[in-house]
């Protein structure tokens, strides 16, 4: 595998994922970091030689740059454990990242955004007026997410696989956005379990 740098904000669960998922598989991962609130992330070296589209994480290979932090995993995930042999399971975990991406993230990584780095007293009345409805979604997916828990130990099969550590990233912090991880007893346990995985590393805060 090419030499990997991964451009990052370490307080990004994105970027976090990424990073769990190459210590999952004991790849070597170089980090270059930056302050998306410096705005790190938009200066003129970044947009063209990093990402156009101005954002973190972004998984340098080689000469090569992969945004996108799902897409960073699946690339150094294929063909270890983490990704199913079964065509079926192997869509079952691309379904629970893109809920993560669609239903989980926008609501509960954005809370944790905005109660615990901007501080709600100084969002914008738009963000403030946001605040109920992120709610209300961020638990729907944290309710949706316990139910299947109850059912089985992990998202897709009998093992950890991307889905797990897409849905761990932003869950683990949930609390930060003011979400009561009590209410949800299955996915605490789920927690628990990704954190006794071998190679498991914690995020930076």
């Amino acid at each position: 595998m090419p030499d990997l740098v991964l451009h990052e904000d370490p307080r990004s669960g994105n970027c976090y994922k990424i990073v769990l998922t190459a210590a999952l598989l004991g790849i070597p991962l170089a980090t270059r970091d930056y302050d998306i609130m410096k705005g790190e992330s938009r200066t003129p070296e970044f947009l063209s030689q990093v990402n156009a589209n101005g954002r973190i994480p972004v998984l340098q290979i080689g000469d090569r740059f992969l945004p996108e932090s799902n897409a960073a995993c699946w690339y150094l995930a294929e063909k270890s454990p983490l990704i199913p042999d079964d065509r079926f399971a192997q869509a079952d975990v691309l379904r629970w990242m893109f809920f993560e991406q669609y239903n989980h993230e926008p609501n509960v990584a954005t809370l944790r955004f905005w109660l615990r780095f901007i501080g709600q007293d100084k969002l914008s009345e738009a963000q403030q007026a946001q605040i109920p409805a992120k709610r209300a979604a961020g638990d729907a997916a944290l309710k949706l997410m316990d139910d299947h828990l109850v059912r089985q130990p992990w998202f897709v099969g009998s093992g950890a696989t991307l889905a797990d550590i897409a849905l761990f990233a932003y869950t683990h912090v949930c609390e930060q956005g003011c979400f009561a991880l009590d209410e949800y007893p299955a996915v605490r346990a789920w927690l628990a379990r990704m954190r006794a995985l071998p190679g498991f590393v914690a995020m930076e805060d």
